[in-house]
């Protein structure tokens, strides 16, 4: 049975109008924002209980909950890419990777669900996953799959926390142009394409992914008899 999560408190921003919530969450499309909760009153008690009673993921910002995009497509990419990451982490125990409902408190407030993620056994107190709800955890590694309603300045925001909380690599995938931009500093990064190798670096060293084989078997067809 899951461990109860407790509530950090935060401070709550507050915003004149719409205009000004939808900037301060990177300007996010309005359905994506939740108003029920209040915004500012939200708790991860909620995340759970949305999921739980409504199905959609949400995100916590300073107590707001903005609902995660993922179509099905986007949603085969990640989980292809989750394939090849376990397969390598069957022969190398360095960690364990996460699907897209894998909730992590990256700071205060601050609750995300990469669409993969990878977390070393050196982040976890005793190198074991504890049994919370929602692990206070930042990723070694943090994949974003981008969907329609995804910004460029929400991304922009989940690469400054990612990092900030501690991670060391952060890849933003677009699905439709099949590249794969690399971070490794929220200011430094190179953009691969389907003629480029994926390099796990430092974080999962010796994985390496054609971009090409990746995005061939997220589209591939049945085999014909």
């Amino acid at each position: 049975m899951a461990t109860a999560t407790v509530s950090v408190p935060t401070p709550r921003p507050s915003f004149k109008n719409v205009a000004e919530l939808q900037e301060y969450l990177g300007g996010v499309p309005l359905e994506r924002i939740r108003m029920q909760p209040l915004p500012g009153q939200a708790t991860e008690e909620d995340i759970l209980r949305i999921h739980a009673q409504e199905g959609p993921i949400c995100e916590l910002i300073d107590g707001i909950l903005v609902e995660k995009p993922m179509a099905t497509y986007e949603a085969l990419v990640a989980g292809m890419l989750l394939t090849f990451i376990n397969n390598y982490l069957y022969d190398h125990d360095i960690g364990i990777a996460l699907p897209g409902d894998g909730l992590l408190r990256l700071l205060p407030g601050r609750v995300r669900a990469p669409d993969v993620s990878f977390i070393s056994w050196k982040r976890m107190p005793n190198q074991e996953l504890g049994r919370e709800a929602i692990a206070s955890l930042a990723p070694d590694l943090a994949v974003e799959v981008l969907s329609p309603s995804n910004t460029e300045a929400e991304i922009g925001q989940k690469i400054q926390e990612y990092f900030g909380a501690g991670g060391k690599l952060v890849w933003i995938v677009d699905p439709n142009a099949r590249t794969v931009r690399v971070y490794t500093s929220p200011r430094r990064s190179v953009l691969l394409t389907e003629d480029d190798t994926l390099d796990g670096r430092k974080v999962l060293p010796g994985f390496s992914l054609s971009v090409r084989q990746w995005f061939a078997r997220a589209s591939r067809r049945p085999r014909r008899r």
